[in-house]
């Protein structure tokens, strides 16, 4: 599900008082990471992600493996952090407008 413009603003809101929950380093995305991304999108939904990449191709190729493995959607790329968010089915804990 796609999110809308509003969406999106309100998750930014949301996110700006986040810190990096995961952080991806030089040794790229591994299962454990991806398992550690899932676990966090399951309990917070709302995650901000550090990447410590080369360059900005390295990164955005990084943020998509991420967000088409965990199927969540990117709310926010600035520089080296990803926002990404996923909707927990069973127990929603945020309320979008």
């Amino acid at each position: 599900m796609p999110l809308s413009n509003s969406q999106t603003r309100h998750l930014r809101g949301l996110a700006h008082k986040l810190k990096p929950v995961v952080m991806i380093g030089q040794h790229g995305l591994r299962e454990s990471v991806l398992e550690e991304i899932g676990i966090a999108l399951d309990f917070h939904e709302l995650i901000k992600i550090k990447i410590s990449a080369g360059d900005r191709d390295e990164r955005d190729q990084l943020i998509q493996q991420v967000i088409d493995q965990t199927r969540g959607e990117l709310v926010q790329r600035i520089g080296n952090m990803a926002v990404i968010f996923r909707r927990n089915p069973r127990k929603p804990k945020i309320v979008l407008p």
